[in-house]
């Protein structure tokens, strides 16, 4: 088993929308975060060092009730600290997996790559594994529906 998992998408958009859509606070309050849960922007510095600290709150009553059943706050403050950041190309960011009811806090690292190629932009995203197999499928879903969001936003923005 790899200690990640990869997901790829292709959008009908340019590398520098995605980037400013994956780099802002407006972008990303505009799609991060799965179906179902808003995010807040508190911070952004965008800098290897540098961090985003945002506020991720379940709102659609299908993911309160999975919340309140699985005994997990509403709102889960998050914080990211960048390594790499090279627009509109790759972004690499380290955050805290705090969340999860009777498991240590441990470190998850998320690699971005995007590609111009022809048909928009080819976005990779590598995120490391959670501590079991029911987190990591649960992490990988989250990170699927999240780019479903993006490819959302990136329509509206063309139109």
């Amino acid at each position: 088993m790899t200690s990640t998992f990869t997901l790829e998408r292709t959008y009908d958009a340019s590398p520098e929308l995605v980037w400013e859509l994956w780099t802002t606070s407006g972008g990303i309050e505009s799609w991060w975060g799965p179906a179902g849960f808003a995010v807040v922007v508190e911070s952004l510095d965008l800098r290897p060092g540098g961090e985003l600290r945002y506020a991720m709150t379940a709102v659609h009553p299908e993911m309160v009730a999975f919340m309140e059943r699985e005994k997990m706050a509403l709102t889960t403050p998050q914080r990211c600290l960048f390594e790499v950041v090279s627009a509109p190309r790759r972004l690499v960011y380290t955050s805290l997996a705090d969340f999860i009811p009777a498991v240590e806090p441990y470190p998850v690292t998320t690699r971005v790559e995007l590609v111009a190629d022809g048909q928009g932009t080819q976005v990779t995203v590598t995120v490391d594994r959670m501590h079991d197999e029911l987190w990591t499928t649960r992490s990988h879903d989250g990170w699927a529906s999240q780019l479903d969001r993006l490819e959302t936003t990136l329509r509206a923005a063309a139109s």
